[in-house]
């Protein structure tokens, strides 16, 4: 598995575009891996002045591509790689990690009729937070509340497709705080897998980095 960072040239009409509108961000993703597709989890960050995106995926990309579309093409950036295993090797049980995820949280709501019901999103802070809660003991860590935060909730509202038919509309949750791992295998394929849906437009994508290193 490779870990990919990218930096995005906000100034461009085109990044401004796609942030707004991900399945274009998801267009140029699948497009840097020729052949057969795989499952790839992927998102944007923002830190300080700086906006990146960031891709999780089982080969190396191919982004020339998404840097003509949405990086510093002019001035010759280019995209770093590197190999997720070295991290992968260092979750242990009872270490401690700071974490970042970008999530979709929602509930099923039962129509009454029998039927499989209808899925809504958590819109308040305390249902957010409470939806990462119920995750935890199942996904290999333990997060106490008062150890992570919800830094912003942000409603995405775009059309799949160049016919614009099918309107998608996810609400994208960021999370950040400490955690400690309970166990080791559930944790690193919670890593590998993500969490949560809307996983093809940005989400689901659940890193770490012990406290004093980079996020990673």
């Amino acid at each position: 598995m490779y870990l990919t960072r990218l930096e995005l040239d906000t100034r461009r009409r085109k990044t401004m575009k796609a942030l707004v509108s991900p399945n274009l961000f998801h267009g140029a993703i699948e497009a840097a891996f020729p052949g057969e597709r795989t499952r790839k989890l992927w998102r944007i960050d923002k830190l300080g002045q700086h906006c990146y995106l960031l891709l999780l995926s089982d080969r190396k990309p191919m982004l020339d591509h998404a840097v003509e579309q949405f990086g510093f093409f002019e001035e010759g950036k280019s995209w770093e790689t590197k190999e997720y295993q070295n991290l992968l090797d260092r979750v242990k049980k009872d270490t401690v990690w700071r974490f970042r995820l970008v999530a979709n949280p929602t509930k099923s709501v039962s129509n009454g009729n029998g039927t499989r019901g209808s899925v809504h999103a958590h819109k308040t802070p305390f249902y957010q937070k409470k939806w990462l809660l119920e995750r935890c003991e199942k996904n290999g860590f333990l997060v106490k509340e008062e150890e992570f935060t919800v830094l912003e909730s942000k409603w995405q509202r775009f059309y799949k497709g160049a016919e614009r038919k099918g309107a998608v509309e996810l609400l994208a949750v960021t999370y950040e705080g400490i955690l400690k791992v309970t166990e080791e295998e559930k944790f690193r394929k919670m890593l590998l897998e993500g969490m949560g849906r809307g996983k093809a437009f940005g989400m689901g994508l659940f890193t770490v980095a012990k406290v004093g290193d980079g996020m990673g």
